[in-house]
């Protein structure tokens, strides 16, 4: 006979783990969710982040906010390697013995059937909050299996603005070609060590793709990640990358994108189109989620400043929303359509730098888009002018980054 998992071991790396995890050091930065979270005894509250932007330490600034104590519990303890549903009893009696109503679960989606335990606890009036690294915890399938009693919230690294809180510097042309430099992730803002952002990318590929969707052909997708941070701010043709990365269709590259998103290393906007169907056959945009990421893991012997820039605007936008588009009509081409409720609400257009031989081909594709969604709604960003265009459809503001990315 063989003992998979004992009780008393399970309590001891549960107070071991506890211990660490809350004697950590801060870095004392108020993000801006802070303040949008709630305290909810009905409902799971559920966080999903890309790995080390800040999760943990955020919700235990939560934590000694708001309860006396808490049972916290990671799951990707090498310890609890093997811990299957079965073994969900035994933590049940761990968690009796300690008297405590609130649970803390950190990457638990890795136990198949956690679901089960968390609605479990729920029924019992337990209040619980779940941290994970995988975009699956804010599925439409998870909402049908926890019956619709969880609230989910993201958590992404610093936006430009908490950059600049930890900082404790100004909004200007130099702290935002730090940022563009640097990123958003705490730790390596503290430290200033690139070994950090190269782990994560490694532990990214390894834990949260090739092990997570038992993967054999590790190379192709670090083929395709190291293809990925060097193309930030580009169109994605998957036709076009099976010879590269390896692998023998565009199926199987599509499923890889799939994964690098769920993992939030990046994301992807479709071109926009009132067909739903064409929608999905066009080429996406992708962007990677740190600018951090993009300096140390692309290939590429020049910065394309434009991209880069572009893909900040880009995930400022995605902070606030998920309905973001391009749109690309005859070659005419605006970078971001914003949507609300089937109604456009902004038109965004964003360039390093305006000059006479791009003016009007930047101003042609916000005014063709502006006339296909009859809106007035449109700005162009860029890395640091300011001033006004008069088209023939209405008057353009043209803003810096710094200004915007405040907003």
């Amino acid at each position: 006979m063989s003992i998979k998992m004992q009780r008393s071991a399970l309590d001891e790396i549960a107070r071991e783990q506890k211990k660490d995890a809350f004697s950590a050091d801060e870095i004392i930065t108020q993000r801006t969710l802070m303040s949008d979270l709630p305290n909810i005894q009905t409902h799971a509250l559920i966080f999903s982040g890309i790995r080390r932007c800040g999760k943990s330490t955020l919700l235990r600034q939560f934590v000694r906010h708001t309860f006396e104590d808490v049972f916290y519990l990671n799951f990707e303890d090498v310890r609890l390697y093997g811990f299957e549903v079965k073994d969900f009893v035994l933590l049940d009696e761990v968690i009796r013995d300690t008297g405590l109503k609130v649970l803390y679960f950190d990457e638990i989606q890795v136990v198949e059937g956690w679901e089960l335990f968390v609605r479990q606890k729920l029924d019992q009036k337990f209040q619980v909050i779940i941290t994970g690294s995988n975009a699956s915890l804010l599925s439409v399938e998870l909402g049908t299996k926890l019956t619709g009693r969880h609230i989910t919230k993201e958590l992404f690294p610093f936006s430009f603005a908490e950059y600049l809180d930890f900082r404790q510097a100004k909004a200007n042309a130099k702290t935002l070609l730090e940022y563009l430099t640097y990123g958003g992730f705490p730790e390596y803002l503290k430290r200033k060590l690139l070994e950090i952002l190269e782990f994560l990318i490694n532990d990214i590929l390894n834990r949260d793709i090739i092990v997570r969707y038992g993967l054999k052909d590790a190379g192709s997708i670090k083929k395709l990640c190291s293809y990925l941070l060097s193309n930030n701010g580009t169109l994605m043709v998957p036709s076009k990358l099976t010879s590269a990365i390896g692998v023998k269709s565009s199926t199987t590259v599509l499923s890889y994108f799939s994964y690098f998103e769920n993992s939030y290393l990046i994301a992807t906007i479709p071109k926009f189109n009132w067909s739903q169907k064409a929608q999905l056959l066009s080429p996406k945009k992708m962007y990677v989620i740190d600018p951090g990421l993009v300096q140390i893991g692309s290939t590429s012997f020049s910065r394309n400043m434009g991209h880069l820039l572009e893909s900040v605007v880009f995930w400022h936008l995605r902070r606030k929303t998920k309905e973001i588009y391009y749109f690309n009509d005859n070659n005419s081409e605006c970078d971001f359509v914003v949507r609300l409720k089937d109604k456009t609400t902004q038109l965004i257009q964003v360039c390093w730098e305006l000059t006479p031989e791009n003016l009007e081909r930047e101003i042609n594709g916000l005014t063709d888009a502006m006339r296909f969604f009859n809106t007035k709604n449109a700005l162009v960003v860029t890395a640091g002018s300011t001033d006004t265009i008069r088209t023939d459809l209405d008057l353009i503001n043209v803003v810096p980054a710094y200004e915007y990315l405040m907003t």
